[in-house]
């Protein structure tokens, strides 16, 4: 089949490359030339683990092309994806919509014969039916479908996600819509992926209500590590103690400094949004969105009062700053509340990240970056590991006592044994343990 994907960025890229990988015709479009001028050239704009080898592979094979006007690919397409980014609107919080009205106008004016218009974007209840008025206010004569396809993609892991889905989720409104979706996915048959189908609204609002869900389960885990520290609890045990309970699951249940990236924080406030526009509030995605917003900065004091209660004038060595391992997206990581209330209390900063560093000092402002783990730790009165990249699970604990000027680890993450630290001569601060 050929595809048109409108928007490289994450979610089009990926999906682009996958459905290439399938052996359908791909163009992915997006309108920023040096993106485009890029991924021709075979650099990614992205770091996604796999992505590059998969990309170079299906451009060579002839499967996937890239553009920066969309004409010609939605013209020949049998759908097309809407991928564009739809971030959280400056003043108020509801998702900026602005980018998916413009694909679906150009798109109206490009189509040629039957067309399904998938919108992919992350998208509020109710945008499936604006797309379909604008296409047919600008288009009448087109004969088209409109269908919600939301991806459920974890960056990281996002073309294994993508290749063997738990679930595909498709709102159509159009039996030949739905049939057309079945085709695209049926390489997935195999791997005896249930393709779910229902209405339109209701896949809009099932990707929200998903990430709205595995965030409250975060906060619900990271406020019973804050209960674990004061009554002398181990909130690994507790997480093991709920998660072998089938009806709860054990994943999402690793305490941290809280959650973000691109969806989470976003997507929450989006549905929160939704809700009270619609006289129906969601107090409890309400309290997750201000409980993990709160905790981030108090991540901040905890590394200060593992201090001894002041940073002032103290150089603090700061591992990971991703929101997440395997990525190098900064998008509301909880790194740059940590960082920024470290040096709101006198610290110098100075950080290390495998993939991160390049978007890191497009938000956080002050901080030295170091070449290695090492270098990042050399002088430092406090070690902080935030992202628990594979590259920091297994660290030289003497080494660091060594050259670092204090001998204070903050493990965010609870990647370390805590008598293996000690036994290493270090003061030890992690997350729920005693």
């Amino acid at each position: 089949m050929r595809v048109a994907m409108i928007g490289s960025g994450y979610v089009g890229l990926v999906s682009g490359a996958c459905f290439a990988d399938f052996g359908h015709e791909v163009a992915c479009i997006d309108k920023d030339p040096a993106k485009i001028a890029a991924l021709e050239a075979g650099r990614m704009p992205i770091y996604e683990p796999g992505l590059e080898d998969l990309v170079r592979r299906n451009v060579a094979q002839g499967r996937l092309a890239f553009a920066t006007d969309l004409t010609e690919a939605v013209a020949a397409a049998d759908a097309v994806f809407i991928a564009v980014g739809t971030p959280s609107r400056r003043g108020d919080g509801h998702a900026d919509l602005s980018y998916v009205v413009a694909a679906a106008r150009e798109i109206a004016h490009a189509m040629r014969g039957y067309t399904v218009v998938v919108t992919k974007s992350t998208v509020p209840v109710g945008t499936g039916d604006e797309v379909e008025r604008i296409i047919r206010e600008e288009r009448p004569d087109a004969e088209f479908a409109v269908v919600s396809n939301p991806e459920f993609l974890r960056e990281g892991a996002a073309i294994a996600d993508f290749k063997r889905p738990d679930r595909i989720v498709v709102g159509a409104e159009d039996a030949r819509a739905a049939d057309v979706m079945r085709e695209l996915y049926r390489p997935l048959y195999l791997n005896q992926a249930p393709i779910l189908v229902t209405s339109r609204r209701t896949a809009e609002l099932t990707k929200y209500a998903a990430n709205a869900f595995l965030a409250t389960k975060i906060t619900f885990i990271n406020e019973m590590a804050d209960l674990c520290e004061k009554v002398g609890a181990d909130v690994q045990d507790v997480a093991r103690g709920i998660g072998l309970d089938n009806r709860i699951g054990s994943k999402f249940l690793h305490a941290g400094p809280g959650y973000g990236g691109s969806c989470f924080p976003k997507d929450t406030l989006a549905l929160i949004k939704t809700a009270q526009d619609a006289e129906c509030p969601v107090r409890i995605v309400e309290t997750v969105a201000a409980v993990n917003d709160q905790r981030k900065r108090a991540m901040g004091r905890k590394v200060v009062a593992a201090c001894g209660g002041s940073v002032r004038g103290k150089r603090i060595a700061v591992l990971g700053l991703t929101f997440k391992p395997n990525t190098d997206d900064m998008r509301d990581a909880p790194s740059i509340a940590i960082v920024q209330a470290l040096q709101d209390g006198g610290a110098s900063v100075v950080a290390y990240d495998p993939e991160g560093m390049e978007q890191a000092r497009t938000v956080l402002d002050d901080v030295a970056y170091a070449r290695d783990p090492y270098a990042c730790a050399e002088g430092a009165d406090a070690l902080v590991l935030v992202t628990e990249w594979d590259a920091f699970r297994a660290l030289d604990l003497r080494r660091l006592r060594q050259i670092m000027a204090a001998p204070v680890l903050v493990d965010l993450r609870n990647v370390y044994r805590p008598d293996e630290v000690r036994e290493a001569g270090f003061a030890y601060a992690s997350v729920g343990r005693p």
